[in-house]
């Protein structure tokens, strides 16, 4: 049988970390003199620092020439950064330990697949860092989701065929990166949104451990 690998995304899946990317966008809103909605945050998931600033400025009918832009995007980070040097593991979205303690135990290899720069300090913070057999994140790729880069470096990290890797996945783009890299996708949140998934759940509360057994040995 062929080894199964797993890759999960970070916000939104194993924790929630988007609500502080959206305060520390809003305070950039606001500092240039405009109002940032969490509706139009939702144009930001799934969506690298670089493009979701170009968004913003967007929004804001603003014009930076590129120094600007660097400062921005630099001080936006800096914000962030302080809301998630406090974080713990009570950030930790429910029933996630419970699958990557299954898996881990199981012996079958696990990725982080992440736009997010600071993948590695969060899962420190969280307590979760020693689950993940490799990390690969926003400081690892040039292609945002929904190119699917950062699954296939994963998948090699891993020793693992990209059509035997599993990946968890909040955002729309993130699934579209999993079926272009021919992976098994699953998306958490609002199936709606991700139609595209192969299987969905609101969250890992609904994901029995029968259910990963049978994916494993590809009867599902």
């Amino acid at each position: 049988m062929n080894k199964t690998g797993f890759i999960f995304d970070l916000d939104g899946v194993i924790v929630d970390t988007a609500k502080y990317h959206y305060l520390a966008w809003k305070n950039l809103a606001n500092e240039l003199g405009f109002e940032f909605t969490h509706e139009q945050n939702e144009l930001f998931k799934g969506v690298s620092r670089k493009r979701c600033l170009e968004i913003l400025l967007d929004i804001g009918g603003i014009k930076a020439n590129q120094e600007e832009f660097d400062t921005w995007m630099f001080e936006k980070n800096e914000d962030y950064l302080k809301y998630i040097e406090k974080m713990d593991e009570s950030e930790i979205l429910p029933d996630v330990p419970k699958v990557l303690e299954y898996l881990q135990v199981g012996k079958f290899p696990i990725a982080l697949g992440s736009a997010s720069k600071n993948a590695q300090p969060i899962l420190k913070k969280v307590n979760l860092l020693s689950y993940f057999d490799t990390i690969v994140d926003g400081n690892n790729v040039t292609k945002a989701k929904p190119d699917p880069e950062v699954f296939l470096i994963a998948a090699d990290q891993l020793g693992v065929d990209p059509e035997n890797c599993i990946v968890f996945e909040d955002a729309q783009a993130g699934i579209q990166a999993a079926n272009a890299a021919n992976m098994i996708s699953i998306g958490i949140g609002d199936a709606k949104t991700l139609s595209e998934a192969d299987y969905n759940f609101n969250d890992f509360t609904e994901i029995d451990l029968k259910f990963l057994e049978g994916l494993t040995k590809n009867n599902i």
